[in-house]
Formats: structure tokens, C-alpha cells, sequence
């Protein structure tokens, strides 16, 4: 295994209700050359889990889109919800990797388009929920769920009007996902009163240095400040947030210092465990 699986608990169910383990992963940027990470994929399944959550991130090329599919078959039986973030309708371009460390502009220079929409229908065709601008409840081991999400803000295509709003009166418990954790997503989601918010595209930082402790993101890649580039965290009273450092790079720079390629394991417990 080339990966390391992050194991967490949020402390979110009401009492009595059985765990529930969620698989989240992000940013595969899958090509059809990278014959290990595809084997990597696969092997997920071996974890088990009750529910999967892809923050997106999934194409590194505009023919990766059966390779996905085929990657995550097996996953793709087991509950599951995704979101998009900027390389599903973007491939990506020749740049200076150094300009990932630098603040962020704002300014995006965009690649070939590619087929989103048909890898979107591969995946609920299987089952699995589109949560870009959208909800959704699921009933899992017992536990009724609201989730919902918004597309990527990093292009700025989020708008979380369209989803915001108090939980369904019938969920027990509701959760967020987004590709890239802004501040302006998970304080609205926080408003609405969500206890957990899953979101990707940080790469952990990609690059980290040692540090106190372990190791320290030089960037997020967005407003998010980088002790929370990776792993659980919450601020304060706000939702849990998960951020997953995710799976791949960019096919023009495959690199990670300090940050291997990772996969959280999740799992939901009620508010009074200790």
C-alpha cells in the first residue's frame, strides 16, 4: 500500500446510534498512466466503509473519465457522495510549480475543457449523490443524514444560497462537502447549524516542512490557514472540518514533500462517547 489511511472520530451521532465509517478521499487526478494509484483505488474497498465522500478532483486528463469508473467500481455499490472540484472541467496546463506556494491571485488560467457532465452521470448511475448545489438524506446504519454541497469555489462557481437553509426537520445529523474549504462556505455551512463539513483540494500543503511535532504546510491553496491544510479539526464552535491531503498531483508536477498521498477513515459516533 503507497497510501496512508488517516483514522479519525467526530463525536456527532445522537446516543445509542451505531458508528458509522466514511471513507473520504479527494483529488485522484486520475490519468490513465498511473497504474499504481489506479491499483491503490481499488484497494479501498478493503477498509470497509458504511459511506463514501469524494471531494473531487477526480481527472488528471480528458480520457481519465472510464479509468475513474473502473477505478472505483466495486466502491461505487457502497452509499456515496461527491462533488467537483476545478480539474473536472479543467485539465490541467504546463505551469511553474513554485507559483502553488505563492499567495493565491485569484487568477485562473484554465485548461482544455473536460467531460464533467459524463463523468457526473457515471457515478449516479451507480448511486452515488451529486451534491454540487444540491441535498440529499440517506439512511445510514439507522442514522438518518442530511448532506449537502456546493461545486468548487475555487473557480468560484460555489453558490450556497441554493442550498442553504436549517437541516431537514427528519435528519438526525447533517454534513457539508466541498472540493476547496473556503472561509465563506464553512461559516455559512457553520450558520445552518451543520456539525461536519468534508472538503479536499489542499493537497495537505503539498509541500511541507519539518516542524514541532511533525510537519507544517507552506500553503492551502485558498483562505485556509494552514494548520488546518490536513486531518480533523474544528475552530471553536464551529462544524468538525475533515480536509483530505488526497491521492495524486498534477501530471506536471508530481511532487509531495512531507505529504504522502492519503485517504481518511472517518467514523461517526454518538455525542457521548468518550
Amino acid at each position: 500500500m503507497s497510501f496512508v489511511v488517516r483514522n479519525a472520530q467526530i463525536p456527532i451521532l445522537p446516543a445509542g446510534h451505531e458508528p458509522i465509517t466514511i471513507l473520504h478521499f479527494s483529488d485522484l487526478h486520475l490519468t490513465p498512466s498511473v497504474k499504481r494509484e489506479i491499483k491503490d483505488i481499488k484497494s479501498f474497498i478493503d477498509l470497509k466503509p458504511d459511506l463514501v465522500i469524494s471531494t473531487g478532483d477526480f481527472l488528471g486528463a480528458i480520457d481519465a473519465v472510464p479509468v475513474v469508473l473502473d477505478a472505483l467500481d466495486r466502491l461505487l455499490d457502497i452509499p456515496g457522495l461527491f462533488v467537483f472540484g476545478s480539474n473536472d472541467y479543467y485539465a490541467p496546463r504546463m505551469k511553474n510549480p513554485l507559483l502553488y506556494l505563492k499567495e493565491d491571485s485569484g487568477k485562473r488560467i484554465h485548461g482544455d475543457p473536460l467531460p464533467s457532465h459524463e463523468l457526473a452521470d457515471g457515478l449516479a448511475k451507480r448511486g452515488w449523490h451529486n451534491l454540487n448545489f444540491s441535498r440529499a438524506i440517506l439512511e445510514i446504519n439507522e442514522t438518518t443524514i442530511e448532506a449537502r454541497g456546493t461545486d468548487d469555489a475555487h473557480l468560484d462557481r460555489d453558490d450556497y444560497s441554493l442550498v442553504a437553509g436549517s437541516p431537514d426537520p427528519k435528519a438526525e445529523v447533517a454534513i457539508g462537502v466541498t472540493h476547496a474549504p473556503y472561509k465563506r462556505i464553512l461559516e455559512s455551512m457553520g450558520a445552518d447549524g451543520l456539525s461536519a463539513i468534508f472538503a479536499g483540494h489542499t493537497h495537505g500543503g503539498q509541500v511541507r516542512l519539518p516542524w514541532i511535532g511533525g510537519s507544517r504546510a507552506l500553503t492551502t491553496n485558498c483562505d485556509l490557514p494552514t494548520w488546518r491544510a490536513r486531518g480533523l479539526t474544528r475552530f471553536g464552535n464551529q462544524p468538525w472540518l475533515n480536509v483530505s491531503a488526497g491521492m495524486g498531483t498534477s501530471p506536471f508536477a508530481r511532487i509531495r514533500v512531507a505529504s504522502p498521498p492519503e485517504v481518511s477513515l472517518v467514523t461517526l459516533v454518538p455525542t457521548d462517547t468518550q
